[in-house]
């Protein structure tokens, strides 16, 4: 027969997914994504910057190499990154001088964020195709 004792003692599993969170900790949760996205794409991003500069071969091969399907798209997820990372930086340096703080305009600003970044990023996304 198990000891009910020891059962009581084990410690509690949450659930702690990102489905779960509120949208400001989803956009928190985003802004640190894209922020290490950002970071590890630089090394491409010179990359590219390299090949478009180096000679007009370089610039030919540049357009072929942004030229394809699976590029933009990638090109496509770095623009969203840098412009979600972007706003959600100004929401958070007014979080920092407490102008925003209390829930509904956390709520609003984290709502802004991901809507502002969604819609340039379809706009300006626009201009890749």
């Amino acid at each position: 027969m198990p000891d009910l004792t020891a059962k009581k003692k084990r410690p509690l599993w949450y659930n702690l997914s990102p489905l779960n969170l509120p949208l400001p900790g989803l956009v928190s949760i985003f802004h640190r994504v894209s922020g290490a996205l950002l970071f590890l794409g630089l090394v491409w991003f010179l990359f590219l910057l390299d090949m478009s500069l180096a000679s007009e071969d370089g610039f030919a091969r540049f357009r072929g190499h942004v030229g394809h399907p699976l590029v933009k798209l990638l090109l496509l997820g770095f623009l969203w990154a840098y412009l979600h990372h972007f706003f959600a930086g100004i929401r958070y340096l007014f979080l920092d001088i407490d102008k925003g703080v209390d829930l509904a305009a956390a709520r609003a600003s984290s709502y802004a964020v991901l809507a502002v970044s969604l819609a340039l990023t379809v706009l300006l996304g626009m201009r890749l195709w």
